[in-house]
């Protein structure tokens, strides 16, 4: 090879001038490689899409996984609403809040002083009734008793519905409430018989649904009911991490842990062929997220109001385009970019599922992005709260702000729950549009068969709950449903876990994906907390007053 040829090739390969013959050799082996396994992802992936293909609509409606995610859901939720019906009775779903001791103690100790305060007003106006089980209780915690304290808070809930004056009792009331349940949150109880039997009860009927819903989609049977004990296992060590009092003061959810613990697994043991016919990210999720449409309900949407939906589709249109205008930049492919861009504009992981069904994008790229959301997500967690409070930022743009970037629970979030659906829809038909070639037109099958059908039942569920069924059912069923619904979704990010390797994140791309996901981020986290300012700040419109 002549000189100015090798200087070429070593420009073209990022190496610099003064690189050997061996390390040129070397970098292209590394290349070749990696190329292979893209050629080797491309093919399973177009052996996925022809199988899905291959199938007549009458057979996707009971063997695709997207149809199958909406059944077994809207299944869940007709079974619990019928038990109701019949019973008039709930089902009871394992718990996993514990306060040690120490913990109790010290929480209690922190709020006497409101304690006091509550004592000093009840007899300031007469309100006899509330004063005694307050000393009651003042002095359980001094004396540190727990079953005292909870004691004398109990007796306190029931004097606050005696209670006259307004702030009083609702002061009273968040204290009784407050202290009965930390000291109700006993590590026994958690680690009770009767508690573990109800955590196994899922896991014989979840892993039967799993049975059912493997033998439909062509899938080993024998493989996943070897895995899955294994993976709801994990699943159940996160949820009881999670579920520890300093752990939940620090906003660090049970997902973090399903995934820290799959990533540990994962890269330091490694995951066997027969543990990963279990782990089943997407099949999980899908049926999880149906069941959540029964929580997000419209009326919720309606209280986000006027503000929250602009600072909604202000996030999404600027953020989603600025990531995708970085991703083209850096030279990443328009499946990653779109499910990157979705990741960090609407809803998180929700939206990178629901766009990866929508383009058809790589399960290992999906993966790739909901690992990179949720590592992301841990620091965020911890400090903008923190930066929050340092900065004396009102609570109206706080909320605003960590509720558009942190996609958790709130109006602003709910309301991009629905925005999530519509980019679904958005992107099949674009996706569908970009497969045409000039002169042809854009298949109405195409754009069907690209769509995520779970995004159907999501908004099913939510019709459901939202105007169909009364408010007893809804009160009656809720909280159960919900802890069905975090067993779904601690399997998927437990799977989400198992099926990723740090190594498949610094390599894949370049690394490009995860330096786009950051920057991205950080443009996001700029962005939303301008927009809660501007909508929520008394800048553009007044300041809301809760």
């Amino acid at each position: 090879m002549k000189y100015y040829q090798l200087e070429s090739m070593k420009k073209l390969l990022g190496l610099p001038p003064s690189a050997s013959p061996s390390q040129v050799e070397a970098r292209l082996a590394e290349l070749l490689a990696k190329e292979q396994e893209l050629e080797a992802l491309r093919g399973e992936w177009e052996a996925r899409e022809k199988k899905e293909l291959g199938m007549s609509q009458w057979q996707a409606l009971y063997k695709s996984e997207d149809w199958l995610g909406v059944w077994i859901g809207l299944g869940i939720i007709f079974i619990a609403i019928i038990y109701f019906s019949l019973t008039g009775l709930s089902f009871k779903a394992p718990t996993f809040r514990w306060t040690t001791d120490a913990e109790f103690h010290a929480h209690a100790t922190g709020i006497i002083p409101l304690v006091e305060r509550v004592a000093q007003q009840a007899e300031a106006k007469g309100e006899a009734a509330l004063l005694e089980p307050t000393r009651a209780l003042k002095t359980a915690i001094e004396t540190k008793n727990r079953k005292a304290a909870g004691a004398a808070a109990k007796q306190m809930a029931e004097a606050v519905k005696q209670t006259k004056d307004k702030g009083l009792k609702e002061t009273a009331g968040q204290v009784a409430k407050d202290i009965s349940g930390q000291a109700g949150y006993l590590l026994d109880k958690v680690l009770s018989g009767n508690n573990i039997l109800l955590a196994i009860y899922i896991a014989i009927a979840y892993l039967i649904i799993g049975m059912i819903g493997m033998g439909l989609m062509g899938n080993p049977v024998g493989q996943f009911i070897a895995g899955f004990p294994f993976v709801f296992l994990i699943s159940w060590v996160a949820l009881f991490l999670a579920g520890n009092f300093t752990i939940h003061e620090y906003g660090l959810e049970y997902v973090l842990f399903c995934l820290f613990i799959g990533l540990a697994v994962s890269n330091i043991f490694g995951v066997p062929n027969w543990l990963m016919a279990a782990v089943r990210t997407e099949f999980y999720i899908k049926i999880g997220l149906v069941i959540l449409g029964a929580r997000v309900l419209f009326g919720v949407i309606l209280k986000a109001g006027f503000l929250g939906m602009i600072q909604a589709l202000a996030v999404v249109a600027v953020v989603w385009y600025g990531c995708w205008w970085l991703c083209k930049k850096m030279d990443i492919d328009d499946e990653f970019s779109a499910m990157l861009s979705s990741a960090v504009s609407i809803c998180g992981v929700s939206a990178a599922i629901a766009t990866a069904g929508a383009v058809k994008g790589d399960p290992k790229k999906l993966s790739y992005v909901t690992s990179i959301v949720l590592i992301c997500a841990v620091p965020m967690m911890v400090l903008m709260p923190i930066i929050s409070k340092a900065f004396g930022i009102p609570d109206a743009v706080a909320g605003a702000w960590l509720g558009g970037t942190l996609d958790t629970s709130g109006s602003v979030v709910a309301a991009g729950a629905l925005i999530s659906d519509l980019a679904a829809f958005i992107l099949s038909v674009v996706w569908t549009m970009k497969g045409v070639k000039e002169g042809e037109q854009v298949s109405l099958w195409e754009i069907w068969y690209r769509f995520p059908k779970f995004v159907l039942g999501f908004l099913a569920s939510s019709i459901l709950f939202s105007f169909i069924l009364s408010d007893t059912t809804i009160k009656a069923i809720g909280k159960p449903l919900q802890s069905l619904e975090v067993w779904w979704f601690a399997l998927a990010f437990t799977s989400i876990g198992l099926e990723t390797r740090f190594t498949d994140i610094a390599t894949l791309g370049g690394g490009r994906p995860a330096v786009a996901f950051l920057v991205a981020q950080a443009f996001n986290i700029v962005w939303t907390l301008i927009l809660a300012f501007l909508l929520f700040g008394g800048i553009l419109f007044p300041a809301p007053v809760f």
